[in-house]
């Protein structure tokens, strides 16, 4: 596998029609969020996201210019691997982490600091650039692929909760909310890749993100704490084993 190459990271140029302000201290920034990148970048500022770990590369330099230019902090660090087990760590203090890194020679690095977040209830959003559709059909001979252009979206299958390529302006809006509602809801982390011939492709509809918040069902829920009360009640010397999804889902509270 090639190494990836050292490029100056460029600032995109594109027209803004359709833009979204979301505050931080001392900073603040528009971001055009009929483009796949700049619906991505919004709805992770919507989620909590303020900092992103990773290093840029060639396939993912375009979105890395925009999150320049996003109220979201960029913290560079000295490989991918540092990278993950930043945005893991993040993840576990601050509710959400995100790691952004290039194609299959960046992403592949993650692979054991996610697996890791996976076992351990940790929501990180992990983000990777990837060839563009239209080069994979011209020149099937790029540089970091390994076996065939699928094979990096096929390892963060096994290893997140919920995955998408966001190849297509049509679905790639509702993919970004499902992955990232996913997170929120499961706690663990969820991958997303853009080529980066698609990271200003707009939307071809006014899209709005739905509201798929979880229901809690009254019945199933009053059964399973009547049962928990009898059971502690029964025990003669009760020894509680509260597990991480207590810390996860901010329970602490109501717990003790």
């Amino acid at each position: 596998m090639k190494k990836r190459k050292s490029e100056k990271l460029t600032t995109p140029t594109h027209t803004k029609t359709q833009t979204a302000k979301v505050a931080q201290p001392g900073r603040q920034a528009q971001v055009d969020v009929s483009t796949i990148g700049g619906y991505l970048i919004h709805r992770l500022q919507e989620i909590g996201v303020r900092d992103i770990f990773g290093i840029p590369g060639d396939f993912v330099l375009q979105f890395y210019g925009m999150l320049e230019e996003s109220p979201i902090r960029v913290v560079g660090t000295t490989s991918e691997a540092c990278a993950g087990y930043a945005a893991d760590g993040y993840a576990r203090i601050n509710g959400i982490g995100a790691v952004c890194v290039t194609y299959c020679v960046g992403g592949l690095s993650l692979c054991n600091a996610v697996a890791g977040a996976y076992a351990e209830k940790s929501p990180v959003v992990v983000i990777s650039g990837s060839p563009g559709m239209e080069e994979r059909r011209t020149d099937p001979l790029l540089h970091h692929r390994v076996r065939d252009f699928s094979t990096q979206r096929e390892v963060f299958e096994k290893i997140t909760v919920a995955s998408a390529s966001l190849e297509d302006g049509l679905t790639a809006f509702r993919e970004i909310d499902r992955c990232l509602q996913a997170c929120q809801r499961y706690k663990r982390p969820v991958f997303l890749e853009i080529p980066r011939d698609r990271v200003l492709t707009r939307s071809v509809y006014d899209h709005r993100p739905a509201d798929n918040a979880p229901v809690s069902d009254p019945a199933a829920l009053h059964e399973a704490i009547s049962e928990t009360r009898k059971a502690i009640s029964a025990a003669r010397k009760p020894v509680i084993i509260a597990g991480v999804e207590i810390h996860r889902f901010g329970l602490r509270e109501q717990v003790l």
